[in-house]
């Protein structure tokens, strides 16, 4: 699928930005994968949805302040990456990145 890879991200955050690492893999309209962002390892995911290049899913994160939902929107073209992620109440921070 043309989602499939693995990619350094970068994350703009109110806080700045955070570098990162993700792994995604379709399978059919469903998504899987791997998110590292740096705060408490990597955590995989399941039940996203894939609709030609553009990928969605959700994770949940530890941090400072307790659990945060992450709503990951993205869209693939050739080897770049680039979307949205929602963080919690904190806002929107964008997402750019390269497949490696």
């Amino acid at each position: 699928m043309a989602v499939d890879g693995n990619y350094d991200i970068q994350v703009q955050t109110p806080m700045g930005t955070r570098p990162g690492k993700l792994t995604l893999k379709a399978d059919g309209n469903s998504l899987s994968g791997n998110y590292d962002g740096g705060m408490g390892g990597a955590q995989a995911f399941s039940g996203g949805t894939v609709s030609g290049d553009e990928a969605t899913w959700s994770i949940s994160v530890s941090g400072p302040m307790g659990q945060m939902k992450l709503d990951f929107k993205v869209k693939v073209t050739g080897d770049e990456i680039s979307g949205q992620v929602q963080l919690g109440s904190f806002g929107t921070g964008q997402i750019t990145g390269k497949r490696v």
